[in-house]
């Protein structure tokens, strides 16, 4: 009888732990929505920079007018490429750095296709 109680005891407590867990999905469920849809954005944006770049080496101010995206946004983008190393700064032209796709990067598009 002891053995059946226990057993009781226990499914009750997993009924509550996946209560609990719908629970808490369904409070979560317009922040997990926004965060996805952020990605999704960034990961649009960031492909754009690196089709704009396949090739060619340009400036914020020239990747920001060839892919109609505001210069601040690429600047951070370009930070981030760039700390990661998926772009390398290139020469300097006037005021700004030229960059283009490190090679790392174009091996790893290639093994992608």
């Amino acid at each position: 009888m002891e053995n059946n109680d226990t057993k009781k005891g226990a499914d009750k407590t997993k009924d509550a732990k996946k209560a609990a867990m719908k629970e808490l999905r369904a409070q979560r469920k317009t922040m997990i929505a926004a965060a996805s849809s952020k990605m999704k954005e960034q990961k649009k944006d960031i492909k754009a920079i690196k089709e704009f770049l396949k090739g060619q080496e340009a400036t914020i101010p020239e990747i920001a007018e060839g892919i109609d995206m505001s210069k601040d946004k690429i600047l951070w983008y370009m930070a981030t490429l760039k700390k990661y190393g998926q772009i390398v700064e290139g020469p300097k032209e006037g005021v700004f750095f030229k960059y283009f796709l490190s090679e790392s990067d174009k091996t790893q598009e290639k093994a992608e296709v």
